[in-house]
């Protein structure tokens, strides 16, 4: 027997979307005593905070929140789909932007739209590239209704959905000495000239990383590009370290190139499915959620 109620559902997803529990109960037409037994009864049943509630403050959810309220609405959008049939039918239509970080986009973007045509038959599927800054504005500005990005700059403002786990990777020539090994740690680097990605919160996040084992690196480039971090790293003029994986080999002008994978666990970065919490009611936007998900669970 199922102990939650779809009704309990309800009140979370209210509770996260107003930021408030009187908010929420008068939107709910219920009391807030009423409501917050039924959220602690939640909770009380997994186990877990969904919710961070201080006297004179916003309700802001939890990181287990989150990822939770992400099921709790593809749930109810399924609830609402069942109740009234024509609107699955509704939900394949309409219009769809999708957003990704620029690094991932290679590596993902075909695919991904494919998954989105197949699932979305009668919709309009489109996409937009960009920085992690850009993306999140985007979002809260609805101009991107979806994002597939690494969690780096978004607030509570976002629901996410885990979508893989990358393990980073350190570019060279491929007669360094490091090249031949299976793993690279982050103290080999350390000592080493890098060539990073000029986005800022990338680069932050990367000597974050290093400072976590006490290391100062120099960063002697600072790119736009992939291809433009390969070719140098190739050519050995620094060592790349990048999330973005590849297939090939060699750089853009065919010379030969080592990728090291980076051993320490704390460096793997969860891509995810980011969306604002305002926009997570759109009809569309559970059936493209599925799609992007199954899509990455098929690699």
């Amino acid at each position: 027997m199922l102990y939650l109620t779809l009704r309990q559902l309800e009140y979370v997803s209210a509770v996260a979307h107003s930021g408030s529990l009187s908010a929420a109960a008068s939107q709910l037409n219920v009391s807030q005593p009423s409501l917050s037994v039924a959220i602690t009864q939640v909770e009380r049943r997994l186990a877990r905070k969904l919710f961070i509630r201080r006297r004179g403050a916003p309700v802001e959810l939890t990181d287990f929140g989150r990822d939770y309220l992400a099921q709790v609405e593809e749930i109810i959008s399924l609830a609402r789909q069942l109740d009234d049939p024509a609107r699955n039918q509704r939900a394949t239509a309409g219009r769809l932007t999708l957003g990704l970080f620029e690094d991932l986009a290679p590596l993902h973007i075909g695919r991904l739209l494919n998954a989105l045509r197949s699932k979305l038959p009668g919709a309009e599927i489109r996409y937009r590239i960009a920085d992690f800054e850009t993306l999140a504005r985007d979002m809260l500005q609805s101009r991107i209704d979806l994002a597939v990005t690494f969690d780096l700059g978004l607030d509570a403002s976002f629901l996410r959905r885990p979508l893989a786990s990358i393990q980073p990777h350190a570019l060279m020539r491929v007669d360094d000495p490091l090249a031949g090994l299976q793993e690279v740690s982050l103290r080999d680097l350390g000592q080493r000239a890098l060539i990073l990605f000029e986005e800022g919160l990338s680069v932050r996040h990367v000597l974050g990383l290093f400072r976590r084992i006490g290391a100062e690196p120099v960063v002697r480039h600072r790119v736009q590009a992939l291809e433009v971090m390969r070719s140098l790293a190739a050519h050995g003029d620094g060592i790349g370290i990048t999330y973005a994986g590849s297939k090939s080999s060699c750089a853009y002008d065919g010379t030969p190139l080592a990728s090291v994978p980076i051993a320490e666990d704390f460096a793997r970065e969860p891509v995810i499915l980011a969306c604002p919490l305002d926009g997570a009611k759109s009809a569309i936007l559970n059936p493209a959620s599925q799609a992007i998900v199954e899509a990455f669970s098929r690699e």
